[in-house]
């Protein structure tokens, strides 16, 4: 059976009517990467205002590995809510919370003993890490790298990459903040191969603690084991076995953001698992949370305990509603048949996109990833290797004409990445993919 159902210009007069009023009404920084009304959605399926239905390969940017609206998540909501909606932590526990945080501090890599802090947003989380490695170590100092996304607030910014969207007229940033080059294998140099164009990231890497900053005055190196707006590319093993080997040397935090490739997006757990790493802190967010707005750092119990009390926390963080839907989620995600689903998804995606490449060779640059989490390059030559973000723009525009959700990444903006639920219905998968398809040979 087919699920898309369209049945009136896209976007349709409804659709029209209530952008035009987000656009009068909402700040014009918000932005917006479909002209579409969304009124109701159900695991991969979205229904606009106009009746029209959609399936999502966006996945609200990474926050719906489980899908939308997953029963257990709706049933914990609607019970919790006649129950209590909010106390604020700061002024009583409540059994919601804690549970969330033992959950975590049991999934999570690592056999020492763990404690976990809640917070709003993933921005909110990288904060509380950051604040956390700096008041364990005395240190200030903060290494993130090229292609990093980490969040909006300040410091955050600070620490994120791709300046033209995130940064630009927001000035000026946090100080102690050191960006280094990322690994990225596609976009090495001319000549050099794979092994010796990371064996030259680690040598930078090495480097940066004496033309940089020495390592007694970094307080935490902060990655994303897989980039997530910088391109869903997967950090080489030998990088970030590299950054494990120079924070247990010189005493630094290790701090993996796991905000989009966690929860299940790259087939395990988390994207750690897959180099056999555990870091000190990590944090977490997005799928997390199954929709509901709540992130988390989780790590080595002696450094989460580093703040003074009341250093930490705010007044929605760890509220009993989204707790509960933290709490079913983690249980829906790490079910190991979950997660061989995932996988399964992933493979069947990445033969998918794999067959355009060879298909539209000049077009498709790259296709990568790590398990589900995958995305594809479009360049103007594949020689040259130079960046169409035009074309990625009108990919997403036609694949929404055909029904389908598709979404931009990459710190050219030039890589369309997938992001469907991870226990999306192989036939529901397939008409998604077979959509893809045909947008792309629409615009090759």
């Amino acid at each position: 059976m087919a699920y898309i159902n369209i049945n009136t210009a896209i976007p349709g007069p409804k659709s029209d009517a209530i952008v035009a009023r987000r656009a009068a009404a909402i700040s014009a920084g918000n932005g917006k990467l479909t002209p579409i009304a969304v009124a109701k959605a159900s695991g991969a399926l979205v229904t606009d205002v106009d009746g029209n239905t959609f399936i999502d390969f966006a996945g609200g940017i990474g926050t719906l590995a489980a899908g939308h609206c997953p029963p257990e998540v709706v049933e914990a909501l609607q019970a919790q809510a006649a129950d209590l909606i909010h106390m604020c932590s700061i002024v009583s526990s409540y059994e919601q919370m804690i549970e969330v945080a033992e959950l975590l501090n049991s999934v999570t890599p690592g056999n020492h003993a763990k404690k976990t802090t809640l917070s709003n947003s993933g921005a909110e989380a990288v904060e509380a890490a950051i604040k956390l490695a700096r008041a364990y170590t005395g240190r200030q100092g903060i290494v993130v790298f090229e292609g990093a996304y980490h969040g909006r607030t300040n410091m955050t910014m600070s620490m994120t990459s791709k300046y033209a969207l995130f940064k630009k007229g927001f000035g000026p940033f946090a100080s102690e903040v050191y960006r280094l080059p990322y690994p990225n294998p596609y976009r090495r140099p001319a000549g050099m191969d794979e092994e010796s164009f990371v064996d030259y990231a680690c040598w930078q890497l090495e480097n940066a603690m004496i033309s940089q900053a020495d390592p007694s005055a970094i307080a935490a190196i902060v990655i994303e084991p897989v980039q997530g707006e910088g391109g869903f590319i997967p950090t080489p093993a030998p990088f970030l076995h590299k950054i494990r080997e120079l924070c247990d040397k010189h005493g630094i935090v290790m701090i993996t953001d796991e905000i989009q490739c966690g929860f299940g997006r790259t087939g395990k757990l988390f994207a750690v698992e897959h180099y056999d790493i555990v870091p000190d802190l990590m944090t977490t967010g997005k799928s997390l949370g199954s929709g509901m707005p709540i992130a988390a750092v989780t790590g080595r119990a002696e450094i989460m305990d580093g703040a003074h009390p009341g250093g930490l926390g705010g007044t929605y963080s760890g509220n009993p509603l989204a707790c509960v839907a933290a709490r079913e989620a983690i249980k829906i995600i790490s079910d190991p048949a979950f997660l061989a689903r995932a996988t399964e998804v992933g493979m069947r995606m990445r033969g998918a996109l794999e067959m355009l490449q060879r298909d539209y060779p000049q077009l498709i640059g790259d296709v990568r990833g790590l398990g589900p989490m995958l995305a594809m390059e479009l360049v103007k030559d594949p020689e040259t290797r130079e960046p169409n973000m035009d074309a990625t723009g009108a990919l997403t525009a036609a694949t929404l004409q055909r029904g389908l959700i598709t979404i931009r990444a990459g710190l050219y903006s030039n890589c369309l990445r997938l992001l469907p639920p991870l226990n999306i219905a192989d036939d529901v998968l397939s008409e998604g993919l077979d959509v893809l398809a045909a947008s792309v040979a629409d615009i090759a």
